[in-house]
């Protein structure tokens, strides 16, 4: 009976986990992963400095100009390093709260720009202020998750939501008050890189409105795609008449059309999982699952 309980458990648990949308379930894992990492082996000592330490000083991002210039690899990395559980936990659980609807709503391509866009933005306005506040080592995804939460907060202002002995709040409204907060305790010594809330905050909501004017997010995401699938050059090198663009719509590049074959697979596999349950399905038919959700 245990055995059959804890195997549920984790059938559960892994289904619910590849029903995440794609990037906000790779962000996870990779955060998760790394701070397990060090939480297991950042104790060690490597001469007179922690394992923990070194990591820091080598992929936490230092706001002065100079190192900023000549390791511009610290403006993404430090978004996957954390101080301690609870800064991890919140940071993962506003992504999943509210950057699960924007994947969705906006695909994937063009949720990495508005993540990786608010992050770097957020560590860019750090060094442009640094000279009045300091330039103390960042580390986390503040920043980027702020941004996120902006483009939640433009996309469904009005959407309720639920907070700790506090009745429903619009969207909105939540994430005006936290700039606010953030904005009222700039410099307060609380080692929070406010600066970077700010900054992710202010770029989100930039990247979030170039979007639903017409801007085609996606297209900083294609070439780096290409890197490691030559495939995809082939395809996006034909050359197609393109209708003029009506000011009034926005793009929707960022998704990949499903040609009638596999459309018809995945009806035929969405009609089993209605009659028997996903477990219902065969390997065969999980894989070919898998691989159709990955074309959004």
């Amino acid at each position: 009976m245990n055995m059959y309980q804890q195997d549920s458990f984790w059938n559960s648990f892994k289904r619910g986990f590849l029903r995440m949308p794609t990037v906000i379930r790779t962000l996870i894992a990779v955060n998760v992963i790394v701070f397990i990492f060090q939480a297991f082996f950042g104790g060690i000592q490597i001469g007179n400095q922690s394992l923990n330490r070194i990591i820091v000083n080598w992929f936490g991002f230092d706001p002065d100009l100079g190192t900023a210039i000549t390791q511009p690899w610290r403006f993404v990395t430090y978004m996957f390093l954390h101080g301690g559980g609870f800064h991890l936990l919140f940071n993962m659980l506003w992504l999943w709260w509210m950057g699960r609807a924007v994947e969705e709503g906006l695909g994937p391509r063009t949720f990495s720009v508005i993540f990786f866009g608010a992050g770097i933005g957020g560590a860019v306005f750090h060094i442009a202020l640094s000279f009045l506040y300091g330039t103390n080592m960042v580390i986390g995804a503040s920043g980027a998750v702020f941004g996120v939460m902006v483009a939640f907060a433009y996309m469904y202002p009005t959407m309720p939501i639920m907070l700790f002995l506090l009745p429903p709040i619009q969207a909105r409204y939540v994430v005006a008050g936290l700039i606010v907060f953030d904005v009222l305790f700039i410099g307060a010594g609380d080692n929070v890189a406010r600066l970077v809330h700010l900054g992710g905050a202010g770029i989100g909501y930039l990247l979030v409105r170039a979007h639903y004017n017409g801007t085609d997010l996606s297209k900083f995401v294609r070439p780096i795609e290409r890197i490691w699938n030559p495939e995809l050059s082939g395809s996006s090198s034909k050359k197609k008449k393109r209708k003029k663009k009506n000011k009034d719509m926005y793009s929707v590049s960022d998704v990949e059309i499903l040609d009638e074959e596999e459309i018809s697979d995945l009806d035929e596999i969405l009609e089993k999982i209605s009659k028997h349950g996903y477990d219902g399905l065969t390997s065969e038919e999980k894989k070919r699952l898998f691989d159709l959700s990955k074309r959004n």
